[in-house]
């Protein structure tokens, strides 16, 4: 497995990063914890480059892209801090009918998961969603979000991700079949932990110059051994969750991989490396946010420090579409079925 990155590869992210960082500075995304600070006009600059829809064919308006390439684009995402229902648009953008839309912009999605009968549910963008996605393990459906009785949650864990409590979730049309269900929730997860990984790096990037510039007792803390080792750990942890991420963005681009209903051998490599994609990137991204914190010694909790707003989307984002203990168990049962 080849895991350079080739020049249409790296060209990519630079993409991704500049437009982001032009976009969404954090100013900005800070302002999305206010009620209508949904900024349409950047989610369609967004979605115009084709973010959405990297994977998609071009009769779908995508660009036709391995899935790996998404992947890559979700992690520079996830390290600008980009705000929004990102996963829910690329997974939207799959759907015949709906993809043109939500892939350029003009339509932003909501994708949540079907609890138990009578559940309350909590669901993501709600208020600035056009439609929502309701996904289970027989299919998909589509609401109107005026058809939910929702409330808003005034104070979210994610300042940047508006919720709103759900009581009651009706059925809808449906629009996708089990196998397209299995589809959502395998990428879902994977893209997901792209998104994490970002947050990882980025993180241990803000961690590291702090270290460099911040002194005490008369020389950089970057050079006092207890915050080298910790910056160490970080910098070990983020790689490695980059590979398998990376990885699992290869596997399930090979041949089979998606048919995940009734797997096969590439079904079932494809949900095992998802799984551990998971594990291992909500471990790098909650663990390195919680150590940048502490390198900033005090002033890492304010809230001036863009760095506890990494650590609440990744808090969020270890729950999107799995967990990282629903995903270790995902592993060990795989691996039990190994011959």
């Amino acid at each position: 497995m080849h895991f350079d990155l080739d020049e249409d590869q790296r060209a990519l992210q630079d993409t991704v990063r500049r437009l982001a960082e032009e976009i969404f500075p954090v100013e900005r995304t800070r302002g999305w914890a206010e009620p209508g600070g949904f900024d349409r006009a950047a989610w369609s600059a967004l979605a115009e480059l084709g973010t959405f829809a990297v994977y998609q064919p071009e009769e779908r308006g995508g660009l036709a892209l391995p899935v790996v390439n998404a992947v890559l684009a979700y992690q520079t995402l996830g390290a600008c801090l980009v705000p929004g229902p990102l996963v829910a648009a690329a997974l939207a953008a799959d759907l015949d009918g709906d993809s043109g839309a939500v892939g350029s912009g003009e339509v932003v999605p909501a994708v949540v998961v079907r609890p138990e009968p009578g559940a309350p549910l909590l669901v993501e963008h709600l208020r600035d969603a056009d439609v929502v996605y309701v996904l289970d393990t027989h299919g998909i459906e589509r609401l109107d979000p005026a058809a939910l009785t929702a409330t808003a949650v005034t104070a979210p864990l994610d300042p940047t991700t508006p919720l709103s409590l759900v009581t009651d979730l009706p059925r809808g049309e449906e629009v996708g079949d089990a196998a397209q269900a299995a589809r959502w929730s395998l990428l879902g997860s994977l893209l997901s932990s792209a998104l994490l990984v970002g947050h990882a790096l980025r993180v241990l990037d803000l961690a590291v110059t702090y270290a460099q510039q911040r002194e005490q007792f008369g020389r950089p803390i970057g050079t006092f051994q207890a915050v080298k080792h910790m910056l160490a750990d970080c910098f070990a942890r983020g790689e490695v969750a980059r590979a398998v991420v990376d990885a699992a963005g290869v596997i399930v681009d090979e041949p089979g991989a998606l048919d995940i209903t009734e797997p096969g051998p590439d079904g079932a490599s494809a949900v095992r490396a998802v799984a551990a994609a998971r594990v291992l990137a909500a471990e790098a991204a909650l663990l390195n946010c919680r150590n940048a914190i502490q390198v900033h010694g005090g002033m890492g909790f304010t809230w001036e420090v863009d760095l506890h707003l990494h650590l609440k989307r990744a808090l969020l984002l270890e729950t999107s579409y799995t967990t990282s203990d629903a995903a270790a168990e995902a592993v060990a049962q795989s691996l039990q079925r190994v011959p």
